[in-house]
Order: structure tokens, then sequence, then C-alpha cells
């Protein structure tokens, strides 16, 4: 791809990326760089939520590349995933009006959770869908759908790995890569956040740590939801990678909190009332 920058700069790939992002060097200067970036990224980077955005061009070949600060820093570990400086992070997004409005003016995709459930129930291959412990999740998940409020959908990151996590050397925490950012039910960021980075044990006091004070059965019912939905397709990824240790690994917290989703119950959920 050229580039189309001025005479100095070398642009080298990040590694493990997905082919988009770029680190562009020119003498002591270093910038990222992102080909085709999602448009709500400006709005992200307004709110401090991403680094900032220096400029955005377009290219004669018909790409958008932008340009944002280059952070020396480190990306989170997964231990520190649970802290309350990603808590407030989430909340953050979850609760900005302005991120909302920016994301639908772009044509950000609405999520409901049955469109959710169907993209659970389409990743299972047919081994799967006839193991015992994920056929009764399926029943459960199904019957116990939460009824969500459009009207209180947020933005949602919805790939909370530790490595979009970026602490710069300042301190300053960044959440990056907005690629499959969403409108839809908080819970479904807190959900995949717990099932992947906090022990059984810790999800009420972690949820409680977000709420600001014990969630309610209807919010914590769409949590295990949507926590119960994430383990099912993390069982359906790693069992298509072969990584069956992980698999495993995921089928035994799924046993424990397939019953816990049980005894919630369904409700109505809004995000962040009690």
């Amino acid at each position: 791809m050229d580039f189309e920058l001025d005479d100095g700069w070398q642009v080298l790939p990040i590694k493990g990326d997905t082919g988009t992002a770029y680190m562009g060097i020119k003498q002591d200067q270093r910038i990222f760089l992102k080909r085709n970036p999602s448009p709500f990224l400006a709005a992200l980077s307004i709110e401090g939520i991403t680094p900032r955005l220096i400029w955005t061009r377009r290219t004669t070949s018909g790409d958008t590349l932008i340009a944002q600060k280059w952070l020396n820093g480190r990306c989170l570990t997964k231990e520190e995933m649970k802290t309350s400086r990603v808590r407030r992070l989430l909340y953050r997004v979850h609760h900005s009006d302005i991120l909302r409005s920016m994301l639908r003016q772009v044509g950000g995709q609405v999520l409901t959770p049955s469109s959710f459930l169907r993209k659970v129930l389409a990743e299972l291959t047919v081994d799967l869908q006839e193991h015992p412990l994920i056929q009764q999740t399926v029943t459960l998940l199904q019957t116990e759908i939460p009824r969500t409020v459009k009207q209180n959908y947020r933005v949602c990151h919805t790939d909370l790995n530790h490595r979009n996590l970026l602490l710069s050397e300042v301190g300053q925490l960044y959440l990056v890569d907005w690629d499959h950012a969403i409108i839809a039910d908080p819970a479904i960021d807190l959900g995949m956040l717990l099932a992947d980075y906090v022990s059984l044990g810790q999800w009420d006091d972690w949820l409680t740590g977000y709420y600001g004070h014990f969630p309610n059965r209807v919010c914590r019912q769409a949590v295990f939801w949507y926590a119960t939905g994430a383990l099912v397709q993390r069982i359906a990824t790693t069992h298509h990678a072969g990584r069956y240790h992980e698999m495993n690994q995921a089928l035994l917290l799924l046993k424990r909190v397939a019953p816990l989703l049980a005894e919630q119950g369904s409700g109505y959920h809004t995000p962040g009332i009690s």
C-alpha cells in the first residue's frame, strides 16, 4: 500500500494485527497508522478513550488512513483486567451519550439478545451441538433470554481482550481496536469480561464496583446470560482451533455458571438502574 506520506517516513506493519495497523517512523518521531478504521474513532479520540487522533487522509487508492499519537506503554496483564480502573473506563464508555450518538450516526450495528444467541448457535459444530452440557445450556439460553429495553442500549466494545487495553507510561488507560463496536446492552461487555478474566467467586464484587451498588436481579441475570453465551462461544472457538485444554477449562466453568443463570430467572433489564 502507498501511504503517501511526506519524505523520510518509514512504515512498518505491527505484528499480530489483522494487516491494517502500522508504525510510522521518521527520525525521532513515531505515529500509529491505521488503514480503513471505523469512522467512530474520531469520537473515541475526543472522549479520551483512544490515543489522540492526529489526522485523517483519503489516499488516491480510495483507502482512509488515520494517524494517532504513538504511546510508550504496555498492554494490561490478564490479572489487571479485573481492576477498578478497567471498570471505570468501561463505565465511561457505556454511559457516554456522545459516543452512542456518534456510533448511531456512522451506522453502528444494534445487537439484540436474540441476534447474539443466533451468532452463538451458528458457531457450534454438530458434535458440540450433541454435547449434553451444551444442549442443556442452549436450552437455558433460549429460555432465559433477557428482555432488554432498546432505549437503554449503549456503545459496547465486544472485544475486551487484555491486549486491547493500553497503559501509557504516564498511567493513562486506553481502550483500542474498535472494529467490532456495537450498540447493545452493556451486559454483553460485562459478561464477556467476567467469563474471560474474573474468577466466578468475584463476579458479584466486580459488578458491585461497576454499578456502584450490588446489581439487582435483572441486571445480574443479563450479565450471567451473556457470560454463559460467551463461554459457549469460547468452547466453539477453541474446539475449532484444536485448543482442547482451553476448551475443557471453558466447559468446567460453564458447568458452574449455567446453574447460577438458571437461579436468576427472566426479567426486564435496564442497564445501571436498580
